[in-house]
């Protein structure tokens, strides 16, 4: 019912910048919140960042100051603006949002199928 699709990753070298992009799409009334998780090989699926429906942000303590997410609620987007980034960012980055597919209905959080970073020279 409800499709999240990532876009942006790649091979990047260390200090470069990517922006990650998140579309959603399907039977959707309205998005709560909306965030980006990583995980790197060998580790747990950790939280990067996420993002209220009113905009309020969180990120974790070893992104902030370099990424920044973001979020246009009329297209159903979220991104995540990537700065000097380093080899240790190097993971599977997933979006996952809150939608609700109907007034009456509880939200229900989907995941994308992840994009791959990179970071190495």
């Amino acid at each position: 019912q409800v499709q999240l699709v990532e876009s942006g990753g790649g091979l990047v070298q260390p200090g470069g910048s990517l922006r990650l992009s998140c579309a959603a799409s399907g039977s959707i009334f309205s998005i709560n919140a909306m965030g980006w998780y990583r995980q790197a090989p060998g580790k747990q699926r950790e939280l990067v960042a996420t993002i209220s429906s009113g905009g309020t942000t969180n990120a974790a303590d070893s992104v902030k100051g370099r990424f920044t997410i973001s979020r246009d609620t009329a297209k159903n987007m979220v991104y995540l603006q990537m700065n000097n980034l380093k080899p240790e960012d190097t993971a599977v980055y997933y979006c996952n949002s809150v939608v609700k597919t109907t007034r009456w209905t509880a939200g229900t959080l989907y995941w994308g199928q992840g994009t791959q970073v990179t970071v190495s020279s």
